[in-house]
């Protein structure tokens, strides 16, 4: 029978505890796209990143003659 007086103020606390942490992570927007991550991770990009266009260094005059000078 004494241990209830222990036990049930730690329950009573610990419950207050477990609703504070649920109520900040509602607030918080955790719970708000529970299907977004897992649709992410099965549509999946494969192909590969497309590349940055080659700069190509302006053409001098012997270049555009065809040959040196």
């Amino acid at each position: 029978m004494e241990t209830l007086y222990l036990l049930i103020p730690i329950s009573v606390v610990l419950v207050f505890l477990i609703a504070i942490a649920f109520w900040w992570s509602l607030r918080n927007g955790q719970f708000d796209d529970l299907e977004g991550p897992a649709y992410r991770i099965l549509m999946d990009d494969d192909s590969p990143p497309p590349q940055p266009p080659e700069e190509r260094p302006a053409a001098s005059s012997a270049d555009a003659n065809g040959g040196p000078g």
